[in-house]
Parts: structure tokens; C-alpha cells; sequence
């Protein structure tokens, strides 16, 4: 049986994207339990051949790249029949991808197209002690659950963070992938793609510096800014901020907007509704700076700072700022 596992990468801005750098890392690992190997899947003729060498970093030892230029433009469709035909040449029958937009609308199809069983946020490597069950987060990251995939075919879709990327000197063999492609593969047309540029990613940042009704106006979201640039980090705010239109709706934090899953959150005037606490509990560490010290954020925080946002954050910035 091929024991090989089949990685789709995805590329943003001409780089990849670091959920999917855990993505062929999470994959090596599934592989090596297997005794098989990783194999990642590059669609469209972006980066360089020494760019997809250095995939090997990552864990994977083959790269499959379909150099096909129609690929760039990121057709859900053909990105399917690219990977279930990629599946049937490499004999793999494990597929991972990182959580996204745009995994989980392939990740779907090729399910249905292959009778896989998908399972999607999964927090950590599979156990393989009895048959292949994996752990993902539900009910918006308030539990776990374990669930058996007992289908041929297995489609894991990784929450961000699932394992730490060590990166290695180690170098990928770069394969040409030709898949048969049509023109009804592509019969969408995407005519226009909005991107938000200059900024940090929410669902990719380490670090997320977000604000709240306590900051009293979009005029004072510049302490937010300087601090989220001092620690190289995301802006995010609550749903409040954004419905006011003080901030971006992509920018918006919680059960409906963005979930995030950094290193790092800090909540600044943000009161901590279980609505915007769903969208941070994967949070590795929680800081809250609030002056009202019965904030039920407080209550979920790994660290709070009872103060004035506007006494604080310029300190805590300048503080940041001397440790660079």
C-alpha cells in the first residue's frame, strides 16, 4: 500500500503560505508514521524552481508543480481535478491542506469526488495505535472531539497551529506535474479579486493587537497601530468597532468575523462577549488591558493589566519598542 501524503500548498503574494508551511510539515510527520513520504502540490508557475526546492525545509520530499499559467488565478474547480488526478498518479491516499477559504471549497470536493472522509480543524497529529483518528476543534474551539476515519481516502484540513514548523537545510525534489486540463475547467472567470494589501493577514498572524469600544474613536486607533507594528503583529477589533464602521469588517475578531489562533492576543478595551471569545480561544497566550477590572475578559485572560488604555499601550509600546 503507498503510504505516501499528499500536501496542497498555497501560495499568497508570490510566497507560501505559512499555514501551509505547517501543512507540509503536519504531512512529513503523518507520513513518516506511515513509512511513506511528503509529496507537495504547487499549482500554477509562480515560484522559481529554487522556491519550491526549499519546500523540502518543511518536510516534503517531492514537489509536484503544475506549471500551467490559468492555474495562477486560483479556479476552484480546476484546482479539483488537479488534485484528484495528482491523487491517482502518486497512489496517495492522504491529502492535507491548511484550514482556509480556499481549501475548504476544494478540500469538499475532492471528498465527494473520491469518497474521502474529511475532517477539518484538526488540532494535532493523527493516532494511529487503533485504525486513524484524529482530534479537531468544535463548537468554535469551546471543546474536542476524536473522530475515526474509516473511508479509503482521508482529507485532513489543519487548524493554524496544529504543529510547530522546524525548519530544515534539506531540499525537495522538483517534479514537472502535466495534469489534463480543459477549457471547461475553467469556464469561471474570475474578474476581480480584492485583496487587503500592506497588512498583516489575521487567520496567518503570530500576533494580534485588537481594540475595542474603550478606545472611544477610530481617532485613537493609532496606539493600537503602533504597538501592533512594535510587535510585528495583526490589528483586529470587536464586532461593535467594525459595525460603527471605526475599523474594517475584515479586521472584525470573533464568532462571525475572523477566528485566529496566534501566539499572542492582546484585547484592549474589549469587554470579552462570548461572541469574541469564540474567535480567540485557540489564542497560545491572552493578554487583556481594560480598566474596568470586572471585564469578563479578564476571566479568560492568561495575563491582565487593570488600566487606562491610553496610560498603558503608549508605555507598553515604547517598553516593546527597547527590547527590539
Amino acid at each position: 500500500m503507498n503510504m505516501s501524503v499528499l500536501v496542497f500548498v498555497e501560495i499568497v503574494d508570490g510566497e507560501v503560505k505559512g499555514t501551509s508551511q505547517e501543512a507540509i510539515a503536519f504531512g512529513a510527520e503523518v507520513a513518516k508514521m506511515q513509512g511513506g513520504e511528503a509529496i507537495a502540490l504547487v499549482l500554477g508557475n509562480i515560484l522559481t524552481e529554487a522556491q519550491l526546492a526549499q519546500l523540502g525545509h518543511y518536510g516534503a520530499a517531492r514537489v509536484l508543480n503544475a506549471t500551467d499559467e490559468r492555474l495562477n488565478a486560483g479556479v476552484i474547480q480546476a484546482y479539483t481535478n488537479v488534485l484528484n488526478e495528482a491523487l491517482d498518479q502518486t497512489g496517495a491516499k492522504i491529502l492535507v491542506l491548511a484550514k482556509s477559504s480556499l481549501g475548504d471549497a476544494v478540500a469538499a470536493r475532492v471528498a465527494a469526488r473520491k469518497k474521502a472522509a474529511l475532517a477539518s480543524n484538526i488540532t494535532e497529529l493523527p493516532d494511529l495505535s487503533a485504525g486513524f483518528k484524529v482530534k479537531r476543534s468544535v463548537y468554535t474551539g469551546k471543546a474536542f472531539q476524536t473522530t475515526a476515519l474509516k473511508a479509503d481516502y482521508k482529507i485532513l484540513a489543519l487548524k493554524k497551529g496544529a504543529i510547530t514548523v522546524n525548519p530544515s537545510e534539506a531540499a525537495a525534489r522538483v517534479e514537472s506535474f502535466a495534469p489534463a486540463l480543459s477549457e471547461a475547467d475553467f469556464g469561471v472567470k474570475i474578474t476581480k479579486t480584492d485583496k487587503v494589501t500592506g497588512e498583516i493577514l489575521l487567520p496567518e498572524a503570530d500576533r494580534v493587537v485588537s481594540g475595542g469600544r474603550g478606545l472611544k474613536g477610530p481617532e485613537n486607533w493609532n496606539i493600537i497601530e503602533e504597538l501592533a507594528k512594535a510587535l510585528t503583529a495583526a490589528t483586529g477589533c470587536s464586532k461593535p468597532v467594525s459595525d460603527m464602521d471605526w475599523r474594517p469588517h475584515h479586521e472584525h475578531v470573533g464568532q462571525t468575523g475572523v477566528k485566529v489562533s496566534p501566539q499572542l492576543y492582546i484585547a484592549v478595551g474589549i469587554s470579552g462577549a462570548i461572541q469574541h471569545l469564540a474567535g480567540v480561544s485557540s489564542s497560545k497566550c491572552i493578554v487583556v488591558i481594560n480598566k474596568d477590572p470586572e471585564a469578563p475578559f479578564f476571566k479568560a485572560a492568561d495575563y491582565g493589566i487593570v488600566g487606562d488604555a491610553f496610560e498603558v499601550l503608549p508605555r507598553l509600546t515604547e517598553a516593546v519598542k527597547k527590547l527590539a
